[in-house]
């Protein structure tokens, strides 16, 4: 895609969307990154089911601790995975109070470092909630990026890589967020509605739906 459509691209997306937000809920750093943690390979609206009681009585790192793994995996049961997620997320904020004081770092390496944080996660955390300019490839990203020609890529990072070239610095904040939305919503994994679609014409998809 030229440089030219890619501006046009966002600028419609951010006036479609001028004030985008992730779905997940969260009441600080900390509890963002759970919620990212436990939202892999999982809904955030199954997610948000699971974590709105659970942060009404946990919301730091000695919370979850003295919450203890048996109690959080009754409280995240519906969400896939909760096992190995609980044992992860017991161990991150282990690792939190014991090399970061209890505090959610804000580099994206200190994050990898997590039990359960991954690249995507470590994006998502320090985006929302330190404000940096990063791009998180999820599924709708990795999607609506190879379909539409915007940033084409063979693995996330591939495309995260040509993403964070391409997309104009003034829209990169919010960028993921954007692509996620469109993806979730418009460019949708088996019938894309392409007839309500603001960047359309800018789309290099051969198969475009004509009707929703």
């Amino acid at each position: 895609m030229r440089k030219a459509d890619i501006e046009t691209f966002f600028q419609r997306l951010s006036e479609q969307h001028p004030d985008p937000r992730g779905e997940l809920n969260y009441v600080n750093p900390y509890t963002l990154l759970v919620a990212v943690v436990l939202s892999a390979q999982a809904t955030d609206v199954g997610v948000n089911k699971a974590t709105g009681p659970l942060f009404e009585v946990v919301q730091t790192p000695q919370g979850m601790l003295d919450l203890g793994e048996e109690k959080l995996r009754h409280y995240i049961r519906t969400i896939g995975l909760f096992n190995s997620k609980a044992k992860n997320v017991i161990k991150l904020s282990r690792m939190l109070l014991d090399e970061h004081g209890g505090e959610v770092p804000e580099s994206r390496e200190a994050l990898e470092a997590l039990p359960g944080v991954g690249r995507k996660t470590a994006n998502v955390v320090v985006n929302i909630a330190f404000g940096e300019p990063t791009i998180a490839v999820d599924t709708h990203v990795f999607r609506v990026s190879n379909r539409t020609g915007l940033a084409p890529g063979k693995t996330p990072l591939a495309v995260e890589t040509k993403l964070d070239k391409a997309v104009p610095a003034s829209f990169k904040q919010h960028a993921h967020h954007w692509l996620i939305l469109h993806g979730r919503y418009v460019c949708k994994a088996r019938k894309p509605d392409c007839p309500s679609c603001v960047v359309s014409e800018l789309c290099r998809f051969k198969g475009k739906t004509t009707v929703a």
